[in-house]
């Protein structure tokens, strides 16, 4: 299994990308990464005593964050993050990591590596923890904007097999993302794509509402990219407020900071719950290959489990089981 990893792509890029990168090498001698981006600042950070599963391969531009994707991905030709999905394109490598623009890595997907035979629109995918202490794959969070009932149908059926594989779920509850869990509720693309998940080959456990969806209600959650895309920030906007409110109150008086050293061990523990480098990357699903998009803000730890999905995503064979899938579920229409 042979991963590019985009070292120039992210917020701490290219420190801790070749760091998570060093780790993951370690730990998992069965694969081999490619760490694309300028290779003098890549050995600066790893050192002289390579492990022996790490290549390097040298290139002269970075795709920046504030970068419009598609003019980027068409005239930085030589940017780590165009040569990393070239790779996987031209079967130099089986899957890519990038923690840089999202908009970007997207565009880099569709027009570089390619959908799967038979997907529509690909749907970026993220690990969301609930609160009985597991974790729920919601897509489509920003692939999209627009979709229609087919392609939630198809999101339902890469996921599946995605949650199936990678979260070793034998049976994923599958719900649609709605404002009401009568099978009748919502707009009319949740009307209509209903009853196509509902005779879809998987466990569909109907319309799931938002104060619901962290209550381990689903195993996977099913929404348009604009909708999940807002839900996805409502939740990381809501999550640190509540800390940053959780530390004034604590730090109010010496009585509150007492009752904080008592409670530390608890609320670190709270706190890791919802910790995204628990959780590596967001897998772009429909591309033709394993592409994970990991937090532009990740640490070593947060990239290395972006490796690691992206190791099982390989191991696994997702894309066969996505293939079969799709062959054996049929094309629906509402």
């Amino acid at each position: 299994m042979r991963i590019a990893i985009d070292a120039m792509g992210g917020d701490n890029a290219p420190q801790a990308i070749v760091a998570g990168s060093l780790d993951a090498a370690r730990a998992y001698p069965d694969i081999t990464l490619i760490l694309v981006g300028d290779e003098g600042q890549i050995k600066q950070h790893a050192g002289a005593n390579l492990p022996a599963n790490i290549e390097i391969v040298h290139t002269t531009e970075v795709v920046e964050a504030e970068d419009e994707p598609v003019k980027a991905i068409r005239r930085k030709k030589d940017s780590s993050m165009v040569v990393a999905a070239r790779m996987v394109k031209e079967g130099q490598a089986d899957g890519m990591v990038s923690a840089g623009n999202t908009g970007a890595l997207m565009t880099a997907g569709l027009l570089i590596v390619g959908r799967v035979k038979g997907i529509e629109r690909p749907a970026l995918a993220s690990i969301w923890p609930t609160m009985g202490g597991g974790s729920m794959l919601t897509l489509d969070v920003g692939a999209n904007m627009d979709a229609e009932a087919n392609h939630l149908y198809q999101y339902a059926l890469m996921a599946n097999a995605y949650a199936q594989i990678v979260l070793e779920r034998e049976k994923p509850r599958i719900g649609l993302l709605n404002i009401g869990a009568e099978p009748g509720k919502g707009d009319k693309l949740r009307k209509e794509a209903y009853p196509l998940l509902e005779a879809g080959p998987f466990y569909f456990v109907g319309n799931i509402e938002a104060r619901e969806a962290l209550n381990d209600k689903c195993d996977v959650l099913v929404a348009d990219g604009f909708t999940g895309n807002n839900m996805l920030k409502l939740i990381e906007g809501f999550g640190l407020g509540i800390f940053g409110e959780l530390k004034k109150v604590f730090m109010k008086n010496a009585m509150s900071k007492l009752a904080a050293l008592v409670l530390k061990p608890g609320l670190a523990a709270f706190k890791n719950k919802f910790d995204y480098a628990e959780y590596g990357g967001a897998p772009l699903l429909g591309i033709d290959g394993a592409v994970i998009k990991a937090h532009g803000s990740s640490n070593p730890r947060a990239f290395r489990m972006a490796i690691h999905q992206a190791r099982a995503f390989l191991k696994g064979d997702v894309l066969g089981k996505i293939r079969t899938d799709l062959s054996e579920g049929g094309e629906q229409t509402s």
